[in-house]
C-alpha cells in the first residue's frame, strides 16, 4: 500500500468521530520504483493531508520530508524526489493500520488494506 493511498483512507467505525489518520504498524516495507511525473506531484500536493504523510513516512523509516511544507517547495526538484518517493515509492508491503480513536486494527497483507467493518462496527 503506497502512502497516497494512506492519506486517503480514515476509519468509518460507527461511532468514531476522528478517524484519521490512521497509525501504521510495520512489518514489511518495500520500496518500488516509480516513474517520476513532477506534474502529478504539483496536482497532488494540495490534497494531501501533509502532517499524515511526514507521521506515515517516518514511521515507514523514511525521514526526508521536511515537517511543514507549503507550495513554494514545488519549484524544488529535491523537494519533489523526496515528495515523490514518500507517496509512491514506499509500500507498506505488511503490517496494519490503527484506527486513532479505538486502536481497531485493520490488516495490510500483500500490500492491500482490508478495512472491511465487523457487524458490530457498521
Amino acid at each position: 500500500m503506497r502512502l497516497l493511498t494512506h492519506n486517503m483512507l480514515s476509519s468509518n467505525i460507527k461511532g468514531v468521530a476522528n478517524g484519521f489518520p490512521l497509525r501504521i504498524e510495520v512489518e514489511k516495507v518495500v520500496e518500488k520504483q516509480v516513474d517520476f511525473n513532477a506534474d502529478f506531484l504539483k496536482n497532488m500536493f494540495a490534497k494531501i493531508e501533509w502532517k499524515a504523510l511526514v507521521d506515515a513516512s517516518r514511521s515507514m523509516g523514511y525521514s526526508e520530508l521536511p515537517g511543514d511544507a507549503n507550495p513554494s517547495m514545488l519549484d524544488s526538484d529535491d523537494f519533489l524526489q523526496k515528495f515523490h518517493h514518500a507517496l509512491l515509492e514506499l509500500h507498506l508491503e505488511e503490517g496494519a493500520l490503527v484506527c486513532p480513536e479505538t486502536g481497531r486494527k485493520f490488516p495490510v497483507n500483500k500490500g492491500i488494506p482490508n478495512m472491511l467493518l465487523h457487524e458490530d462496527e457498521v
